[in-house]
Order: C-alpha cells, then structure tokens, then sequence
C-alpha cells in the first residue's frame, strides 16, 4: 500500500489515496502510528481520525494533505458528510479486524463508505479470525478475492508458543488468585481482560490497592484516559492493564508475557484474540482463564471449537498447590504485593492530554446540581423577605406539656419581665394565654354543654381538662 501512494515530493495532490479502516480507537493511534514510521522515508502523510477527539486538529490535517488515512468508521462519515473528508480518488481500502468490521454493528457504516470510495480500487481485508459467512459476505463487494493464510493452521486455532491454563474459579476469590498470578517469576507486562466495563474498573482499582502498578482501559473512560494508559502500559510505568474486549482487537504492546481471562470470553474467536496479545512474533507466553461455575456451559463451547485439552477445568483456589507450580508463583506469596516490589511509577507518572474530547458532560452536571446563575437561589439571607408569623392553633387533646410548648412560642421572651402567676386550680395550661393575655377562646368539649360535675371529675388525679363551662376547675368539682 505504501508502495502505490504518490507522496508530495513526488507529485502528490495531498488528496487521500489510501483508507484503512478499524473497529477501535487504540487500534486506530497504533496504525497510523505504524505507517507513519514505515512510510517516513518517502514523506508519506498519514492521518488517525477517531472519534473522542477535537474535530478541529484532523479538519486542519486533511485540509494540510494526507496520502493516508486510518479512522474509525463513525469519524469517518461524519467528515466526509461534512465535505472535509474526500474519497473519490482513493486506491486502496484496507478493512483490518475484518470480521468485526463486516460483523452486524459495523456492516451499514462500511457499506457508506463503500459506496463513497470508487469502485476501482484494491480491497484487503487482514483479521486473526475469518469465519465462513464473513468471507461469503465480503465476496458481495469483492472481484474475484484470494484468501491468503500467514500459517497453516485453520483460523480458530491458537498459537503453539502460548502456554495455556484453565482454572474454575470462584468469583469472590478471583482477586486472591490473580493477585498470585501476577506474582510469577519472569512476569513482564501483563494484561488481564473482562467482559463489562464495569468489573474492568473494580479490578483494576483492587489491583492498585493491593499495590500492583495496573491502569484500566474501557469504553466508559475519555480518550485521553485511554490513551494515557495505553501510553503508560508500552512505557513500562504500570506492568498490568485491565481491559475489555476493545483492547483484544489488534493492540500489539512488545514484552506481554502474561495474559488473564478474568471472566471467561464470549466465544472462541474472543478467546483467541485475547490470548493472541502474548506470544507475538514468536516469543513464549502464559494464558490463564478463570472460568466461574455459571461459565462452564460456555466455556466448554469454546474448548470444543477449539479443540482445547481443557473441558473440565480443575477447581482452584488461591491457596492451591498447582497454582504455585504451573505458574512459578512463590511460595510465599499472598495477596498483596511486597513494598519491595513495588518498582513501577505507576499511572500518574504518566501525563494525561488534553484531547478537546467531544460530548463529555461537565462535572458536577445533570439532576440534582446546584444551577448557580439562578437569580432566586443567588439571593442573599438579607434579601430575602422575613417570615411572618402565623397564630397558633391549639389542637384537641393537647395536654399540659403541649399547651406550654405553644405558650413559650406565643409569648415574646423579654428581659426583666415575668409570666403572672396562674390560680392554683388553672392547669399548666392556662398559665399564660396567647398574644398579650387575652383571654382564651372557650372550647366546647365533645358531648355537648351541661355535662354533669360528677362527669367531669371522674378524670383520674383531676388532669385539669375543660369542663363543660371552660373553667378548667374540674379538680375542686371533684373533692365537692
């Protein structure tokens, strides 16, 4: 491809020539990143578009001249609708991870941007997994294809340099038994893959706790949170990063010598591009898959895919012996990394960019944050207009302790001034009347007036509840 681009020096118009396409962001940065070195000798332009990005920067590229683009296929067409992006003399289109992008998710964005290239041109498409129907589809927009294989095995299998082991692991002691894992002899990088974001992001925080160098890449982090992970992964200032599949598709990172199934893949052909990210270019390397008792059905779907040795994984805890030997764990190793070795710088020593990241909620926003340029709640305690009081109604039933509750609110406390003295026979609650000592409205009980003295004093220990006339004297009535 680098081959049939005209790069400026020799004549290039600066309007893109070649496309290649891929289904992630990560894998977007390492392509472009890659071609860029290849084709530096001759001056080839290559551009990254993705998304997560500022539009602005990658406008101004295209507008500058490229002879390469790789993006993402939602980039992709929103700057060639907007009439930044020019297809019409592309040469060469280049699908990478072809069976994911031909898959159903992906399948109306590449039939847009087919029909946006010309129909002259050189179509390749490159992945680790080419299963049946995907070929028979890609023949529809294909003349007359040749299906080439880098080796000799059929497409699901896996490669003879990864060591590979299958444990049934419980869920609650997954933590313990990754954290023995990551303590083998000769580790280098390590990365260790889950099917939610979610579990992605409690692993790896569980990982930095218990004093590992690790850093989390998944789809609800900003781009440049993933980028500086990714970044601190290849430099070595964090040894352990915990994905989800979106870093399984592509990602080439040199010295991965170890890598974990969390949770147990999808299918087989997740298994196999998880896997593929050790081994690489003919180096050894170590596969561990924890497969939980709820995963056994499926797993066992992928062991016989693949012609695996494994369809009765051994149940495994952190303190089994075998751990120890299959992996070089040693003896002595717990749960916790020793301060010892603990020689990594870690995810903040990497620098996080500024991306201009597109659709980002601000912090702080959504239901329930505070709206400061609201002219109601900006107002001040002096502006706002004192309460008024309300009178106080007195409810039925209410005793002795109620009835002064509501007087030491009716009644303004003054300095020097004291509440007169109720008749011995008043209640505690004709001590002081509401307002300035007006005299009480009287309350007709129920039952009626006229009710019998007698009636009146059959109150127990004469409580002082109003008789029929308001006189509150029941007591005396009651010893007469």
């Amino acid at each position: 491809m680098l081959q049939r681009v005209v790069p400026p020096g020799e004549g290039g118009d600066g309007v893109p020539q070649a496309l290649v396409v891929v289904p992630t962001r990560e894998l977007c940065v390492q392509v472009a990143r890659d071609l860029g070195t290849a084709g530096a000798k001759r001056g080839t332009r290559v551009q990254a578009i993705y998304g997560g990005r500022a539009f602005e920067p990658q406008v101004a590229a295209l507008q500058a001249g490229v002879e390469i683009v790789v993006g993402t296929p939602g980039r992709l067409l929103d700057l060639a609708q907007q009439g930044h992006l020019i297809l019409g003399k592309v040469r060469v289109l280049v699908l990478d991870e072809a069976d994911e992008m031909l898959d159903l998710g992906f399948l109306p964005d590449i039939e847009r941007i087919l029909a946006m290239v010309p129909t002259q041109r050189q179509t390749m498409l490159f992945s680790a997994t080419m299963p049946g129907p995907i070929v028979t589809l890609s023949r529809s927009f294909m003349t007359q294809p040749t299906h080439i294989r880098a080796h000799g095995n059929d497409e699901g299998s896996t490669v003879p340099q990864t060591t590979q082991f299958v444990y049934r692991a419980h869920n609650l002691d997954k933590p313990e038994l990754l954290s023995r894992v990551l303590q083998a002899r000769g580790r280098g990088l390590a990365m260790v893959f889950c099917r939610t974001k979610r579990t992605a992001q409690k692993v790896a925080d569980e990982l930095v706790d218990r004093g590992f160098a690790a850093a989390a890449v998944h789809g609800d982090l900003g781009q440049g949170a993933r980028e500086q992970a990714l970044r601190a992964f290849r430099s070595g200032k964090v040894d352990v990063l915990v994905a989800t599949d979106v870093a399984a598709r592509g990602i080439d990172v040199t010295g991965v010598s170890h890598v974990v199934n969390y949770q147990c893949p999808e299918d087989e052909k997740t298994y196999v591009h998880r896997i593929g990210r050790t081994g690489r270019a003919g180096r050894e390397g170590v596969a561990v898959t924890l497969v939980d008792w709820d995963d056994i059905p499926r797993w066992q779907l992928i062991n016989k895919a693949l012609d695996l040795p494994f369809a009765d994984p051994p149940e495994t805890y952190s303190t089994s012996p075998w751990v120890y030997t299959d992996l070089d764990v040693p003896e002595g190793a717990t749960g916790r990394l020793p301060r010892a070795q603990r020689t990594r710088e870690g995810l903040d020593a990497e620098v996080l960019e500024d991306l201009g990241e597109t659709g980002k909620k601000t912090k702080g926003a959504g239901r329930g944050s505070a709206r400061g340029d609201s002219a109601t709640e900006s107002r001040t305690d002096a502006e706002r207009p004192a309460r008024s009081s309300r009178p106080r109604r007195r409810t039925r039933g209410s005793g002795a302790a109620a009835e002064a509750v509501a007087a030491a609110h009716d009644v303004p406390a003054e300095a020097g001034t004291e509440a007169p003295e109720a008749p011995a026979g008043d209640t505690a609650g004709d001590t002081a009347g509401p307002g300035e000592g007006a005299p009480r409205r009287r309350r007709r009980r129920r039952g009626g007036r006229g009710r019998s003295g007698a009636a009146v004093g059959s109150d127990p220990a004469g409580s002082g509840r109003e008789d029929s006339d308001g006189s509150g004297d029941g007591g005396s009535e009651s010893a007469a």
